[in-house]
């Protein structure tokens, strides 16, 4: 919410969407101006700021965007009163067609019958819009254009490409600085960027949407994967791993081929059958469950996994580490009874509490309920919603969740775990599903204590989401600054001249031999380009290495965040460097 200022010295709290919807109307109204050519289309507010599509001859460079700022500045000083009026379809589309927008024009054909069509005037500018809006342009205070690029119109990759301008505003210009001190910031932590500077990953047009790991960053993904798998192997899961390539068939029993197909890499086989590789492992995981007899006993059953798998996402969507091709998600799905629905997602709620901890994230929970393109019986998702809500009850304390109506998956209702980074930044994380539909779907049972059969409940959930998205959240969090027990080199050894070098490799080989993962520096390089190298690489601790180090047994001990700490006996710094390891402290 935001404080708005009104005549009299009044003043009224406004949603941030609403100032945001007004600037962008504001926006169009200075392009419109400049560029009188220009076509509108449409202006929405989004989660940080608000955007408008134009149609215009050349894209707009820096310079526009100036210019435009400046022409905002001046409406907003004229301080124009924002006045709604409605207008019956023929007159709506008349008086587009006279003031020559054909987007609106469109907008308005496909209106339904009965729509209200609303108009919102602010001096020379009107445009098509349900509002609501601010009073008058005056209400706006500190604006700024951050950026343009091309955007299809609807979204569709057949239409026209339109000029989308980007833009942020705020009631106080103290509170616009610190978001773009914050935006400033979040560039150098960009994790594109830091996976080149740091060596652990990049993109090339050979694989889009599809990460190069390089050493370095492979090491962080195992060292990550190995503490996911060693923590679900204490919890009872049971790992597997299944095909890359599946029949069709098997997506048309799972309801995939007619939800999913077009985020689906599709192809046929020598024999012409048409195969797909998986977005998704749940199929797998119900083959594994459906591969022999189970009983009532072995219920729960976990069945964990980080296959690769692939989604077909459209280039434009496409997001460094966030929005990928391919990518292991750290899946799980669970099968139970019934009875353990409420018990099984606390449990998994509990591992997320874990394993957020120890990265110091926090969390929160969102239940997403039925979507539009649902499956199944309407009963059976009015009780997983209801089971979900009483968990999230006990878990959260009453109405102190958020709900997304109709973000459910197709298949079920869903807790979605969203966090928030240490800019403020929220993302989708992990997720709990709870699944009726397709143990159904796959004629799925398990023996009863009373010796009928019965159909388990199937529970599909990923908590870091998947380990590529992971791994470029964290980047960005830690600004590649990652702790000691997940930074890919944890020591860099830095002789100060090559007289050191010998004992330098016993240093070497003493770390290795207790396991730390290390790195010498051999080069013939003054100490201070050394020093300045490591810290570029952000490793977390530097051992410089004199002749006074040789003589004691000792190292010299730099440390990523305090600098020089003195001089320490080698199997002291194992010692403490171990320990550290072993708590992963942050």
């Amino acid at each position: 919410m935001f404080k708005i200022k009104l005549g009299g010295g009044r003043t009224q709290e406004v949603e941030d969407s609403m100032y945001w919807h007004t600037t962008s109307h504001i926006m169009a109204q200075a392009v419109k101006r400049l560029f009188p050519d220009a076509k509108v289309t449409i202006g929405p507010s989004i989660e940080k700021g608000f955007y408008y599509d134009f149609d215009v001859e050349k894209p707009f460079t820096e310079e526009d965007l100036a210019k435009i700022e400046e022409e905002m500045k001046k409406i907003i000083k004229e301080d124009f009163p924002i006045e709604r009026f409605e207008l019956s379809r023929e007159d709506a589309i008349k008086l587009m067609e006279e003031k020559q927008e054909p987007y609106k024009v469109e907008l308005i054909k496909d209106l339904p019958d009965g729509e209200v069509i609303s108009f919102y005037k602010q001096g020379e500018f009107t445009d098509l819009c349900r509002g609501p809006h601010l009073p008058s342009t005056g209400c706006v205070k500190a604006i700024k254009l951050l950026s343009s690029s091309g955007a299809y119109w609807r979204g569709d990759e057949h239409n026209k490409m339109l000029q989308r301008i980007y833009g942020i505003s705020f009631p106080k210009a103290s509170e616009l600085d610190e978001y773009l001190n914050m935006i400033e910031e979040a560039k150098k932590r960009d994790h594109r960027k830091l996976g080149k500077e740091l060596e652990l990953f990049f993109f090339d047009e050979t694989a889009p949407g599809m990460a190069y790991w390089m050493p370095k960053g492979f090491k962080m993904m195992n060292i990550l994967i190995d503490f996911w798998r060693k923590e679900h192997e204490k919890r009872g899961y049971l790992e597997f791993s299944g095909p890359q390539l599946n029949s069709s068939e098997l997506w048309k029993t799972s309801g995939h081929w007619d939800h999913y197909k077009e985020d689906m890499f599709v192809l046929t086989d020598s024999d012409g059958k048409e195969q797909a590789l998986k977005p998704m492992n749940c199929p797998n995981a119900i083959k594994i469950f459906a591969s022999k007899l189970r009983s009532y006993k072995d219920l729960p059953m976990r069945f964990n996994d980080i296959d690769v798998i692939h989604r077909n996402e459209k280039s434009g969507q496409l997001n460094g580490l966030f929005r990928v091709r391919m990518f292991r998600q750290d899946d799980s799905h669970n099968f139970i009874t019934e009875e353990q629905i409420g018990s099984e997602i606390k449990d998994i709620i509990e591992i997320a509490k874990y394993l957020y901890g120890i990265f110091c994230l926090d969390f929160e929970l969102t239940l997403s309920t039925r979507p539009d393109d649902y499956m199944g019986d309407i009963e059976l998702w009015n009780k997983a919603e209801s089971n979900l809500k009483q968990v999230l009850d006990e878990l959260c304390g009453k109405d102190n969740y958020r709900i997304n109506e109709g973000d459910g998956a197709f298949y079920g209702p869903k807790i979605d775990i969203k966090m928030k980074d240490c800019l403020g930044r929220e993302w989708q994380m992990g997720t709990v599903q709870v699944d009726f539909q397709l143990p159904l779907r796959f004629n799925l049972s398990y023996i009863d204590s009373d010796g009928n059969k019965k159909t388990p409940i199937l529970i599909h959930r990923a908590l870091f989401g998947s380990f590529e998205r992971f791994i470029g959240i964290i980047t960005e969090h830690f600004a590649g600054a990652f702790p000691l027990w997940l930074s890919p080199v944890q020591v860099s050894i830095l002789p100060i001249s090559d007289s050191q070098l010998e004992y330098a490799k016993l240093v070497k080989e003493k770390l290795q031999e207790n396991n730390i993962r290390v790195e010498l520096d051999d080069r013939q390089e003054k100490i201070g380009y050394k020093i300045r190298e490591a810290q570029l690489q952000k490793v977390p601790y530097m051992l410089i290495l004199g002749e006074k180090e040789v003589e004691a047994n000792a190292v010299g001990v730099r440390i990523r965040k305090q600098g020089d700490v003195g001089q320490m006996d080698l199997n002291e710094f194992i010692s403490k460097i171990k320990d550290e390891i072993e708590q992963k402290i942050i």
